[in-house]
């Protein structure tokens, strides 16, 4: 298991260092990744402070490195939310998702079909050169290139074309109405005059206009960013900022006990949760636009039966993996619509724990013990099942070994593969799975947690469900422009979804952010976004 990597380990304490070995031989916590994660800050473009600049380096720990510091193709929590402290999107979202100006001031939307916005006229990138339309077109039209593989290209194809009517005027054109569309346009605007030039790699050379510069990457050891001095939105007060990669939640949270960092947040163990919320730090505690879920390959041979899938659903003892193993940190799932979205509704429910009718389903669906030796099996074949998830995070490998134990004693014969995360997302990506258990983060609306997810031949829909009706609605979902119509598509696809269970949601995930007494003016993002710092003070 990945610890602390020996080139961090030089800035610890030695009490540190014995209590990090301590834990290294008892402990399987860690921080994970939420496979593909998106969102932006809360704070507007405009809405940095000035006055000048403290020397102050704020330690950020951070659970995982990013894949990519280029925005169009992140797809993890950790690079969306360094890119978005580098870059700036046309609009930024708050904390209830709503969008507000960022390098658009204002927009207008003529037709169903238009939307026009205008630019501020004081922005620039690092180099000095102004941000216009021009980069505005050719982001988006990248991101739509198939050949580019932008990996949420699909949150983007409504989008017809997109035409610079002048230097800070910017035309999109839709294919049809997109209720959706302002939940994506946070995406951070690159320079095309950097982009196209032979060579050049934003993905781990970074050139934004936002207000922290990039200034050094050492992969899975540490990300650098200064202040920008020529933000727009004035010079953020805090000079550096360290994003220290410790993919070990308990790690981190001694590493802030002992000062070596001064702010971290989710993942974060339940125990050093509770440990932490009396100690002298400052925190927050509230739920994430997030899930944790158990993910099944509705093509594998056993699993496309949803007989199966809603018994093993039954077979889920929820509530005592949210209190004995999660302890309380995070909210019990009724189905995929999350408590903050519109949509919510805790009257859709999934299958709830019920072991005897799970029982009567695998016998209605032709599995017996025919040998008598404690293993179901039909036509020859035994009713196996692997249960994957990723070594670092601790709570999600106690839940795969709880289920494996229940799955066991119903005759099912369950075993789990627990690798780290660059090992177990991979085979998910490419299908090759039958259950996993992960999370997303960031479902700033019911498209961004449905439809890629459910959507017959979407980018995130790993499992290979589908169902028209399920396609249907999440269609109308995107075209409905009166938000009730919207909500009741949503609800009417989560009905449908909670029967047939391509997803057994876990958990909505809580959110906790613990800081130094020192960091005055930070204001933690539910999503996990740093905007705020733009804002803030660090010292004595």
């Amino acid at each position: 298991m990945t610890f602390w990597r020996f080139s961090r380990c030089k800035r610890l304490g030695p009490a540190l260092l014995v209590g990090l070995a301590l834990v290294l031989s008892a402990c399987g916590g860690g921080g994970g990744q939420g496979a593909g994660s998106e969102g932006s800050g809360s704070e507007t473009g405009g809405g940095g402070t000035g006055g000048g600049t403290t020397q102050a380096v704020l330690h950020i720990g951070m659970d995982g490195d990013a894949g990519t510091l280029d925005p169009r193709l992140a797809q993890d929590t950790t690079a969306y939310r360094l890119y978005n402290l580098m870059y700036d999107g046309l609009v930024q979202l708050d904390d209830h998702f709503q969008p507000v100006p960022d390098l658009a001031t204002s927009w207008d939307n003529p037709d169903p079909t238009t939307w026009i916005f205008h630019l501020r006229d004081d922005a620039k990138f690092w180099d000095g050169t102004p941000v216009t339309a021009e980069d505005v077109v050719y982001t988006y039209k990248t991101i739509l290139d198939p050949n580019f593989k932008a990996p949420y290209r699909s949150l983007y194809t409504p989008i017809q074309d997109v035409v610079a009517l002048d230097d800070h005027t910017v035309k999109f054109v839709l294919s049809q109405p997109y209720s959706a569309l302002f939940a994506y346009l946070d995406m951070g605007i690159v320079p095309e005059h950097v982009a196209t030039q032979p060579g050049s790699d934003l993905a781990s050379h970074p050139v934004g206009s936002g207000p922290y510069k990039f200034v050094s990457w050492e992969k899975n050891d540490k990300i650098v960013l200064e202040a920008n001095p020529d933000y727009f939105g004035g010079v953020p007060k805090i000079q550096t900022l360290e994003f220290d990669i410790v993919p070990d939640n308990t790690a981190r949270a001694q590493a802030l006990e002992a000062g070596d960092l001064d702010l971290i947040q989710s993942p974060l163990s339940p125990q050093d949760v509770v440990r932490l919320k009396g100690e002298n730090f400052q925190k927050v505690e509230t739920t994430a636009p997030g899930i944790t879920y158990l993910n099944f390959n509705t093509k594998d041979p056993i699993l496309s039966d949803v007989r199966v899938r809603r018994a093993i659903a039954e077979l889920v003892d929820q509530q005592t993996i949210i209190t004995q193993i999660y302890q309380n940190i995070d909210q019990p799932a009724t189905s995929i619509l999350i408590p903050r979205w519109f949509a919510y509704d805790p009257s859709i429910k999934q299958p709830t724990y019920n072991p005897d009718d799970a029982d009567k389903l695998l016998a209605e669906a032709g599995w017996k013990d025919t040998d008598g030796d404690g293993i179901l099996d039909k036509d020859g074949k035994k009713l196996s099942i692997v249960l994957s998830t990723q070594s670092e995070v601790s709570e999600r490998v106690q839940t795969v070994e709880f289920l494996q134990n229940t799955l066991r004693s119903h005759g099912i014969d369950a075993t789990t593969k627990v690798s780290d995360w660059p090992s177990f997302i991979a085979p998910v990506l490419a299908g090759q799975y039958q259950i996993a258990l992960l999370g997303w983060l960031n479902l700033v609306d019911p498209d961004r947690g449905m439809y890629s997810q459910f959507h017959t031949g979407a980018g995130s829909n790993w499992g290979g469900y589908s169902n028209p009706e399920v396609d249907k609605y999440l269609d109308a979902g995107r075209t409905d422009t009166d938000l009730q119509k919207r909500t009741e598509d949503y609800r009417q696809a989560a009905a449908i979804i909670a029967q047939e269970v391509p997803y057994y949601i876990l958990s909505y995930q809580g959110f906790q952010v613990f800081y130094s007494p020192k960091l005055k003016g930070f204001e933690p993002n539910p999503r996990g976004y740093f905007r705020s710092l733009m804002n803030a003070t660090f010292g004595d």
